[in-house]
């Protein structure tokens, strides 16, 4: 038998159902916040995630999905959105809008690394892009979004973290303060910490592992290595962010793991992982190809959400099914029952006929299983008077309705 590929999974019935609850609410939250969607394609030049994610990064060096093509021009699978995206704004002449560009997008990307308990090497991502403005402002508006979609979705025990890693100015005088404190302990740092004490000590700050974790306890902060507008800047945005009401943690562990965001980065953290991560990226449009720019956007796994959800076991969604599951017996019965449920389609009523030819007990275990809220079984009888008894699934309860206008009763 063919298999679906490692790191792979179908989605479908009642997984599928709280997908579609997640994305309307997406779609729902960034309606009311004037973000508009977009859509990139799958694939972009290599070159791109090189300039735009950074050569230094895991997702460069280790985990895409690389190609030539039959051109020989070297492809890669995304394994982020947000370059894309960037590439998008740029190529497609965005800065000539009105600014800011606010853009979301829901969509699958591609990484090559070791599968674990929802994470999947293609893997859907929700995120928000706005480029075109400077001011904590920013941040506080995509936080806020975040905020707001963790609360409409109902995600439990969930801590904002906040922290700036500073500007292209005062970040090379925190990268020194940390070699610095680094050089002397490089034998008790991990072999991944090594390699990035020479390319990019700051994500050294990231490393989750035990032992570097506990030498960094005593490492020199990033914050205390911010100029004056970075720091303004970080201030106000703990202002604005306390004026919407929403809690925060000011945690100088917070990183992320690209290269290109500066000054404020953001984690959602739950309990084990990383509901929401992003942060403010003013460099990347120029590495792509553009003016400087200012940019603040985050991510957000979908599979992970939903396992998330999932054993919440409090779902924000019960499961339904069509609203009527009209059965029938003889030749005429079926096919008025078939009649009766495209007309009820028409009107965007969920509605169900038996096309297995099965029996009307077998079609009324049927409709049990798919969760009908409603019944009906048309025979001879219910024919020649244009009537049927209409059962209400969850009550028991029967009516007798008039085959005319069977829609006013399931509205």
């Amino acid at each position: 038998m063919i298999q679906a590929p490692k790191g792979t999974k179908d989605v479908y019935g009642e997984e599928m159902r709280l997908w579609r609850y997640i994305e309307d609410e997406i779609r729902a939250i960034t309606h009311a916040y004037c973000y508009t969607e977009i859509r990139t394609p799958i694939f972009e030049q290599t070159d791109l995630f090189l300039r735009g994610v950074g050569d230094t990064t895991d997702i460069v060096q280790k985990e895409m999905y690389t190609f030539e093509d039959k051109a020989g021009r070297s492809l890669s699978l995304r394994p982020e959105a947000t370059a894309g995206t960037a590439r998008a704004y740029v190529e497609r002449g965005m800065h000539n809008q009105p600014q800011p560009t606010r853009l979301y997008y829901v969509g699958p990307n591609f990484r090559y690394e070791n599968t674990q308990h929802g994470r999947y090497r293609q893997h859907s991502q929700f995120g928000v892009e706005v480029f075109g403005a400077y001011s904590a402002a920013t941040e506080a508006e995509v936080i806020s979004l975040g905020a707001s979609l963790i609360s409409r979705l109902k995600v439990e025990n969930v801590n904002l973290h906040i922290n700036s890693i500073g500007c292209g100015e005062c970040r090379p005088v925190y990268h020194a303060r940390l070699k610095d404190f680094l050089s002397s302990r490089l034998e008790n740092l991990c072999n991944t910490c090594r390699e990035r004490f020479g390319k990019n000590p700051l994500r050294i700050l990231d490393c989750k592992t035990p032992s570097c974790q506990e030498l960094l306890t005593q490492a020199p902060l990033v914050l205390d290595a911010l100029d004056e507008e970075c720091r303004t800047h970080f201030e106000e945005l703990q202002l604005l962010l306390t004026r919407m009401n929403i809690p925060f943690i000011v945690d100088a562990k917070v990183v992320r793991g690209l290269d290109y965001y500066t000054r404020t980065v953001f984690e959602f953290i739950a309990p084990g992982y990383t509901v929401i991560g992003g942060g403010r990226y003013d460099g990347l449009i120029s590495e792509v190809g553009g003016q400087p720019t200012g940019g603040v956007g985050f991510g957000m796994g979908i599979e992970r959400l939903v396992l998330r959800l999932q054993e919440q076991k409090n779902a924000p969604i019960t499961a339904t099914g069509p609203a009527i599951f009209i059965g029938h017996t003889g030749v005429e019965g079926a096919r008025k029952a078939h009649e009766l449920a495209y007309n009820l389609r028409q009107l965007g009523i969920q509605a169900e006929s038996d096309i297995a030819n099965r029996s009307v007990k077998a079609q009324m275990k049927y409709a049990n299983k798919v969760l009908a809220q409603h019944t009906m079984i048309l025979g001879q009888d219910e024919l020649e008077k244009n009537t049927a008894n209409l059962k209400n699934m969850q009550t028991g309860e029967q009516t007798q309705v008039s085959l005319d206008g069977l829609e006013n009763y399931l509205r």
